[in-house]
């Protein structure tokens, strides 16, 4: 489970249709804000404020660049194809480090996954978004989300490749709730732009940057 939710945290997004097989890559913006009802952690959130996150996509690879005055900058590679992510970050209080992770998820992760398709849809950006519904709970982590997605953007999202066989498109809104020993705490995106252009191959390396220290344990 703990896999599973760091394949779901780890983590985007101009008006306009796209067909799907001419918009193949670009950089998506979006802006993420975060609130619990533990209310000293509710101030240290709310002195980070809402954080623009700017990702870049290429076939099914994405990358996704933050940076806030408290956590610093830090950068989120996925590779759909190797399913492994890549997270590295400059943090003020611990420095650089970096953590390179396998986001592939067993059979027994993927039976706790249960989807369900809303009945609304929302326009976004001018794309038209279907709703869906996944709730997950294992070894007492209790985790919900709400999605709007649309097929008509073919950018490759670790959230709905998670539930592939259940859920299509890319998700221009998700919000999340998470409950941990009592407390909760909600996650909310949103696409705020879309540009289709092209994108490097070379900024979806894998290899982690020099002078950064690996946080796993060995």
């Amino acid at each position: 489970m703990k896999k599973l939710i760091l394949a779901l945290l780890a983590l985007n997004l101009c008006y306009g249709t796209y067909a799907q097989d001419s918009f193949k890559e670009g950089k998506i913006v979006t802006t993420q804000t975060m609130t619990t009802d533990n209310e000293q952690a509710q101030a240290q959130l709310a002195m980070i404020g809402a954080i623009e996150t700017v990702s870049y996509f290429k076939n099914k690879k994405t990358r996704a660049e933050s940076s806030t005055p408290m956590t610093g900058k830090m950068v989120n590679i996925v590779d759909g194809d190797a399913n492994k992510m890549l997270t590295f970050m400059d943090n003020p209080s611990i420095g650089k480090v970096f953590t390179l992770q396998d986001i592939s998820l067993s059979n027994e992760d993927k039976q706790d996954i249960l989807v369900k398709k809303g009945s609304e849809t929302k326009t976004i950006l001018g794309y038209e978004c279907q709703q869906y519904f996944v709730n997950m709970a294992k070894d007492g982590q209790d985790v919900s989300m709400e999605l709007f997605t649309t097929k008509a953007i073919p950018a490759f999202s670790q959230q709905t490749a998670l539930f592939s066989e259940k859920l299509s498109g890319y998700p221009m809104y998700w919000s999340m709730d998470l409950k941990q020993m009592g407390t909760l705490m909600t996650i909310t995106n949103e696409v705020t732009a879309i540009n289709e252009e092209q994108v490097a191959a070379g900024i979806f390396d894998l290899t982690p940057p020099e002078g950064y220290k690996d946080m796993q344990p060995k």
